[in-house]
């Protein structure tokens, strides 16, 4: 029996189970792509339509390279910019990522691009599609060149940070407008990934424990600068874990000086591009 999931574990010795996209689910993104790039091509075939007047078989020569330069960089610029993810893909909830858990790079878009177009013959996706129901990993050609996979995203739920964090002082919070920047500019999946490795970070060898919010906190650190007197007496564990609290706890009470001598409570909302 072909398992719906792929496990892959991290240089780091972390193991995510990720669940994979089906035949069915991929045709229907890759419909709404098509109809996408039909819709594009229609409006630029408007352009060259002047061609006509010279000769109607240079319109339709332009017409065919223009649908065929459109279905390649159609994929490749919104794979690139959306981070593995097409229009289709995202309204289906698929993502493409590496096969191994690394970062997808810009080659592997272009590769599974460009085979896209052996993977049609001889046609309707037939290639590709008997690929991917045979495939363990459900690739198809392209997907196989490329060593990527194309999984689907898990529902998230909202984390209980009480139970994961408890009511800790956060010195992050304190700074106001660097908290909502932070918030603002922490990507989602970012922002998942790393409440999941505080919430897994007993099972993690110390060594790799060490490196794997080393380089979390670095990454965040790079995105807001808070001042170091707020940030140097905490490790890189105790900066993620900070950061996860201001990301994903729904409200936070901060006291607020009104004026010399009297302070009130004023609870805010800090909810996050994650939630």
């Amino acid at each position: 029996m072909r398992a719906e999931i792929v496990l892959i574990r991290t240089p780091e010795g972390i193991e995510f189970a990720l669940p994979l996209a089906g035949p069915f689910s991929r045709m229907l993104a890759f419909a709404v792509d098509f109809a996408a790039i039909v819709a594009a091509g229609t409006l630029l075939a408007r352009l060259v339509a002047p061609l006509e007047l010279i000769s109607a078989d240079a319109e339709q020569t332009a017409i065919t390279i223009l649908y065929f330069a459109l279905s390649l960089l159609y994929g490749i610029l919104t794979e690139w910019l959306w981070r593995g993810q097409t229009i289709g893909k995202r309204l289906l909830g698929l993502r493409v990522v590496d096969a191994s858990g690394l970062r997808l790079k810009p080659s592997q878009i272009v590769i599974r691009n460009l085979l896209r177009f052996i993977d049609l013959l001889p046609g309707l996706y037939l290639a590709g599609g008997v690929c991917c129901v045979l495939s363990a990993r459900r690739q198809r050609l392209g997907d196989i060149a490329a060593s990527t996979i194309v999984i689907r995203i898990p529902e998230r739920t909202e984390p209980d940070v009480d139970r994961i964090l408890g009511r800790k002082f956060n010195s992050l919070a304190e700074v106001r407008h660097l908290a909502a920047r932070l918030r603002q500019k922490v990507p989602a999946d970012v922002a998942h990934l790393c409440l999941e490795a505080i919430m897994r970070r007993d099972e993690i060898q110390p060594a790799a424990r060490l490196a794997l919010f080393r380089e979390f906190a670095g990454y965040l650190k790079t995105l807001v600068s808070y001042p170091a007197d707020i940030v140097e007496q905490l490790t890189d564990e105790q900066y993620v874990a900070s950061a996860v609290d201001l990301l994903f706890r729904r409200v936070n009470t901060i006291a607020i000086k009104a004026n010399p001598g009297h302070a009130h409570s004023s609870t805010i909302d800090t909810r996050s591009s994650a939630d």
